[in-house]
Order: structure tokens, then C-alpha cells, then sequence
């Protein structure tokens, strides 16, 4: 089983600096933050919605790691705990949303589409770059953010994980070398267990099969690949699909974007 590749600590970096109350009831924040960056965890009172203008922004949950997808946005509701990171450098704004004005988003953390509209929003905003206090204009334009963020719908692309003793070696190996396409059958040969066993396990530890999960992964590792250039067909095969179509077919299903379309919107090209 090939090792986990090592990598050097991460660079820690200040989380806002209100923590008892929000300036305003909606607030925006941009941010960059440089390769193998790190926020601390922590958790607030209000909602935030994470968006990623560049680079691809990773928030770690309780157990859980989750990639801001292509075309979304990261819904964190109010008491949930995270810790945001990322590969490689990234471009990001937060619109932190109090209590009272929350749109009805679940009260679990997830992954939300961000229609054209809340882009283009989200685009003006980080453009102008608003300080406080807040213009009326400026007021107006973050209500209707909330009013936008209200009509997404929740996206499947989570990538979750634990520290499961047969599941870790099996994951961990995938993080590795997410190519791998050995079947169910035989990693539950390598961990000694039975097909059937190792099934009931990531059903109960994650809420999916190995197939899912490790598709799951592959667009994770996509992402950063397809914004640094890399074209689609190359990327195909070094996730270990057989055919570019297969890989296409798999990224719609997962983000509900094609790679050429993430790569297009990413770029500041019209799709």
C-alpha cells in the first residue's frame, strides 16, 4: 500500500476578529490566503456563506472535510464548528447573515448552488470592497444576497472521512493515489475482512459505499488541476477513469457542471 504523502505543517492564519456579535446584520469579508493555509476552528452565532472566487477552499467539519465546489458555496449554519484550509492559494469572501435574518437554509452545514445572480453579487461586492458602516445602497445590495441565498438548493459534494480502523487504511491508500480502481471486493481482501462487511462500515461511518466516496474524492483533486490548466483528458487519466466521457459523466452528476464549464466560470469567461 503505497504511503501517505507527507506534507509540512500549515500555515495558521487569524479567524475575523468579532466574536460576540456581528458589526451589522449582514456583514461581507474577503480574504486570501496563501498555499497549505490554515484557519483555527472555531464556531459563531450567525450563519456564514463561504464563496471562492479563486482557488478552491476546503472547510473541515466534525469528521468531516468539505470541498467548496465549482459554481457554490459552503451554507455554514450558526454553532457549527469548522476549520477552513486550502491546498493552494485562494481568493474567498464570507457573508456572515445574524440570527434574525437567516434565509431557510438546513440547519446542518452543506454545500449550496450560487446561481449567476448571487455571482454576480458576490463579484460587485468583493469589487468595491465595502467597509463599514455600510452605505443604504450597500445595505440593500447584501439584503438582497440573503434574499438569493434563500433559493439555492443543496448540492451532494461532500467528501467526509473518519478514523475508523478498517476504513482508515482504505482511505488513506485512495488519498494516496486516488487512480487506484481496485474494487470493493479487493480492498476488503487487503484489510481482511469480507465485501460485505467493509460495505456495512462505509454505509455506517460515512452514509456511502466506497464507489462514491472515491468519486467524490476524484473531483476534489480535479478541481485545483483544472484551474491550473490542466486539460480534462489528462486529468481523466490520471484520476483513473477509462474514457474522458466517464469522467465528464461523473464530474455533471457530483457538482452539476461539466470540467469545461467549471473552468470557463472559474476564468471570468462567459459559459
Amino acid at each position: 500500500m503505497p504511503p501517505a504523502r507527507q506534507r509540512s505543517a500549515p500555515l495558521q492564519v487569524s479567524s475575523p476578529d468579532f466574536t460576540e456579535a456581528l458589526p451589522c446584520p449582514v456583514h461581507f469579508r474577503v480574504a486570501d490566503l496563501p498555499p497549505d493555509a490554515t484557519y483555527p476552528r472555531h464556531s459563531h452565532r450567525w450563519g456564514e456563506l463561504v464563496y471562492s472566487f479563486s482557488g478552491v477552499m476546503e472547510v473541515e467539519l466534525t469528521g468531516t472535510v468539505c470541498m467548496v465546489p465549482p459554481q457554490a458555496g459552503l451554507w455554514l449554519p450558526p454553532g457549527v464548528g469548522h476549520r477552513g484550509m486550502n491546498r493552494q492559494a485562494s481568493h474567498h469572501a464570507s457573508v456572515y447573515i445574524a440570527p434574525e435574518l437567516l434565509p431557510p437554509l438546513p440547519a446542518e452545514a452543506c454545500a449550496v448552488s450560487v446561481s449567476p445572480l448571487l455571482r454576480s453579487l458576490l463579484e460587485r461586492l468583493q469589487a468595491t470592497s465595502p467597509v463599514l458602516p455600510y452605505t443604504a445602497a450597500q445595505e440593500r445590495l447584501l439584503r438582497v444576497v440573503v434574499d438569493e441565498l434563500a433559493q439555492s438548493r443543496v448540492l451532494p459534494t461532500w467528501l467526509p472521512a473518519t478514523d475508523d480502523a478498517l476504513l482508515s487504511p482504505v482511505l488513506l491508500a485512495l488519498q494516496a493515489d486516488p487512480a487506484d480502481n481496485r474494487s470493493a471486493a479487493d480492498w476488503a481482501r487487503t484489510v481482511h475482512t469480507t465485501e460485505r462487511t467493509l460495505a456495512r462500515r462505509f454505509q455506517a461511518r460515512l452514509g456511502m459505499g466506497l464507489n462514491e466516496w472515491r468519486q467524490r474524492l476524484r473531483v476534489s483533486r480535479a478541481l485545483p488541476l483544472l484551474e491550473g490548466g490542466q486539460t480534462v483528458e489528462a486529468i481523466a487519466q490520471d484520476l483513473g477513469y477509462a474514457s474522458t466521457s466517464a469522467f465528464i459523466a461523473m464530474f455533471r452528476r457530483l457538482t452539476g457542471s461539466t470540467p469545461d464549464a467549471f473552468r470557463r466560470d472559474r476564468s471570468g469567461r462567459c459559459s
